[in-house]
């Protein structure tokens, strides 16, 4: 592997390689999602993505996961890492309170980015975020893997002929905690060696971050939204490829201390409706739901911790003068966060800009605050 060549951009190309040369890639947290999901499929990826960077707050989770990548440089600050001019792009998957910050660093070092949603926790970062990102010649691509995913994609072509005769939608994701199914084939190494201090750290930043967003008030409140940062951002980002923004928050409410969400956006002649809740339930039940006058899609997707699982589309329409037809269907069993990185590759490689962008993951936060101003 050539190591003296220019890193990836826009403006200049490879200097002893040609385009298809993988990237040089940097991981920034190699914490849960790092471990049981990103560095596998970039395993699956060598044509694409060289690992040769890994950082980590927790000296402990670094060594063990720098021992089964042998010849990465080791990192415990994320602004050592990118310091290192062979590095090409990175993933950001450090604690979400820190995603903007490590990001505007990123790009202040010339580096192309995969960030992990949440893509930061307020409007303010975002805003941020976007001048940073502006005339940068940097591919800026959040990590919103359900919508690379072929049955929604598929959907959506889909759902464009049928728009006009929607009568109902539904977004509905009720999972149990991620730890019930990690902890069941083998789990993540913790990041054990860390203090209160960093865990004192962290939470008070995230609380400060969201008063920004949604102003002081209930402490269930203030968890509502980190709901929507955490699991929701998957669904209004999903929600709005296929249907397209809505137009206002009809209605919003929160219970079981901010952990179960209920929702109805307007989108003029439909109303979506929106259910998002934790439990203690081994499972995912999560789905997208459209309804026409004669068809229902959905898309249906399971858990990312157990991988290969694809997302599958179910259409139901009529069949002859009184019968109901129904298939379930699903392209290639490719995982969803290869689809994802290998689109992150081609819109450096081609000069685009990823549909899941920073303009893109902004609405997200609008529809949050909206969300959040209407609970009680």
């Amino acid at each position: 592997m050539c190591r003296d060549r220019e890193p990836w951009a826009f403006n200049s190309g490879p200097h002893c390689s040609e385009v298809s040369q993988p990237l040089r890639l940097g991981i920034i947290g190699c914490g849960e999602v790092s471990q049981c999901i990103h560095l596998p499929t970039l395993r699956e990826l060598p044509q694409l993505f060289e690992v040769v960077a890994l950082c980590d707050v927790s000296r402990a989770v670094l060594d063990v996961i720098a021992g089964q990548w042998i010849g990465a440089t080791r990192f415990m600050h994320h602004r050592e890492l990118l310091a290192d001019a062979h590095i090409d792009a990175v993933l950001i998957a450090n604690h979400s309170v820190d995603h903007a910050g490590t990001a505007l660093d990123a790009i202040a070092a010339g580096k192309h980015i995969l960030i992990e949603k949440p893509m930061c926790i307020n409007l303010r970062e975002a805003d941020l975020l976007q001048a940073a990102e502006a005339g940068s010649g940097l591919v800026v691509q959040v990590g919103f893997m359900r919508r690379y995913a072929p049955a929604f994609t598929e959907a959506v072509e889909r759902v464009r002929t049928l728009r006009d005769s929607i009568m109902l939608a539904r977004v509905h994701d009720v999972i149990g905690m991620n730890s019930l199914i990690i902890n069941s084939i083998g789990g993540a190494m913790p990041r054990s060696d860390l203090g209160d201090d960093a865990r004192t750290r962290v939470r008070s930043a995230m609380t400060a971050a969201i008063a920004v967003a949604i102003g002081q008030g209930a402490e269930s409140r203030a968890r509502a939204y980190e709901v929507l940062l955490g699991l929701g951002s998957h669904d209004f980002s999903a929600m709005r490829e296929l249907l397209g923004t809505p137009e206002r928050v009809l209605f919003a409410a929160h219970r079981h201390r901010g952990f179960v969400l209920t929702a109805a956006v307007d989108y003029r002649h439909y109303v979506c409706q929106i259910e998002i809740a934790l439990d203690h339930l081994p499972r995912f039940d999560t789905y997208l739901e459209v309804y026409t006058e004669r068809e229902v899609l959905r898309v249906d997707y399971d858990t990312p911790y157990i991988r290969h699982i694809p997302a599958k589309l179910q259409i139901t329409g009529t069949y002859g003068t009184a019968g109901i037809t129904s298939t379930s269907r699903f392209s290639t069993r490719r995982d969803s966060f290869a689809l994802e990185w290998q689109s992150f590759y081609e819109d450096i490689r081609h000069r685009r800009q990823p549909k899941t962008s920073v303009a893109d993951a902004r609405e997200d936060l609008v529809l949050f605050r909206d969300m959040v101003g209407l609970m009680q």
